[in-house]
């Protein structure tokens, strides 16, 4: 895709990866699909940090009123400490990173404030990312389900495909690159705590 206008349309994710944050850097547009059915098992709800050991998925767990329920009904659940515990595992992956200290503060508050939607939790978590880049983008909402769009680009499904890997990702420094080599297509907070702004370089697509 060029750096040309474009409209673009997402499913919800939970500190998706690069390819997927690139997307969002690249639109003029962002659309948030919120009338879908919630897809278990997802980016929706997931996403993956790196340790000492390799990835370490992280899943925030929901409660279940349905057998088919919109990802904007879908509600988080607090049964258990979830917050604490990928907290705990965020700032053992990532303390020692480079920009740890500097952002930690950004996205603490998530791990402590209790949010009832998950895409809710979702949205806010990009924009903070949104904010620690300094790119300003307006995130819109979707108002009813549309199979084909034909106003927009349609990437819901985009992080299920081959489309995943069009971008090259460059590698950039990891914290335990040394012990298990260079890891793409994790969280983009893994970025974030690496090389901080240069981020922005590694989503631009050329």
């Amino acid at each position: 895709m060029s750096l040309t206008t474009k409209s673009i349309l997402l499913s919800s994710a939970y500190l998706p990866d690069l390819t997927y944050l690139s997307e969002v850097l690249n639109a003029d547009t962002i659309h948030i699909e919120q009338q879908e059915h919630f897809v278990k098992q997802t980016h929706r709800n997931r996403c993956d940090i790196l340790t000492s050991n390799g990835k370490l998925t992280l899943s925030i767990p929901l409660l279940k009123s349905g057998e088919k329920e919109l990802i904007s009904n879908k509600r988080i659940s607090y049964a258990e400490n979830w917050q604490q515990q990928h907290w705990r595992s965020i700032t053992s992956a990532y303390k020692s990173s480079p920009y740890f200290e500097f952002f930690e503060d950004e996205f603490k508050p998530f791990y402590h404030t209790k949010f009832d939607l998950l895409i809710d939790f979702n949205t806010q978590l990009l924009q903070t990312v949104l904010h620690i880049l300094r790119i300003k983008k307006e995130i819109l909402f979707t108002n009813e389900f549309v199979l084909t769009p034909n106003d927009c680009l349609d990437l819901r499904e985009y992080l299920h495909n081959s489309l995943n890997n069009k971008i090259n990702q460059m590698p950039y420094y990891q914290v335990f690159a040394d012990k298990i080599g260079f890891i793409p297509q994790v969280s983009c907070m893994d970025a974030l705590f690496n090389v901080g702004l240069e981020t922005i370089d590694l989503c631009i697509i050329k």
